[in-house]
């Protein structure tokens, strides 16, 4: 059987902390027999969602096919100012492009969710509002969840994470939201 992990999470910096959260917990996912997709850094550089414009540039176009054709997602969100970063919540009000689908904006899938804040308070406050997204999109929260303190993890270029527990946590995460897509496709 074959199904998709989508992640989308980052910010305007190419390869940041958040992104490569985003990608031990896609490796996750990948280790559970997905096939997976980033959306990330300038991908999600999108004009601000207006749903009286009917036209859409490519990197709306491919966000919302990837979405539409995802089996589970991975979102992950620096916290700015105690919630989603504008970049990650834009992106996510073009789920509302899938309003009209049989599957209706993120249905049926479960959604693993990451917050990534300097300091405790931020990350927290960020996952809780990431969570409160994907139940407002009706998608299912994984049961795991994580909020990093940037202050206490790093993540390298090549992959590795500072403390192994967060990495093992995000690759849970990740585990978790391909789970989920094998046993509703079951």
């Amino acid at each position: 059987m074959t199904f998709t992990v989508v992640g989308i999470g980052g910010s305007l910096r190419s390869n940041s902390q958040s992104e490569r959260a985003m990608r031990i917990a896609l490796a996750g996912a990948a280790d559970a027999g997905a096939k997976v997709v980033e959306v990330a850094g300038p991908d999600l550089v999108l004009p601000f969602y207006d749903p009286s414009v009917p036209g859409r540039p490519d990197n709306a176009r491919r966000l919302v096919e990837a979405l539409r054709a995802a089996d589970g997602v991975v979102l992950v969100s620096p916290g700015y100012h105690g919630t989603v970063s504008g970049l990650i919540k834009n992106a996510l009000d073009y789920v509302e492009d899938l309003r009209e689908d049989e599957r209706p904006y993120l249905d049926g899938r479960a959604v693993g969710c990451v917050a990534a804040a300097q300091g405790w308070q931020a990350s927290v406050t960020t996952l809780t509002a990431l969570r409160s997204i994907v139940h407002a999109l009706r998608g299912w929260p994984t049961p795991l969840g994580a909020a990093l303190n940037s202050r206490e993890v790093d993540f390298d270029s090549e992959g590795g994470c500072s403390v192994p527990a967060v990495a093992d946590q995000l690759r849970t995460i990740g585990r978790q939201v391909a789970e989920f897509a094998v046993s509703k496709a079951g």
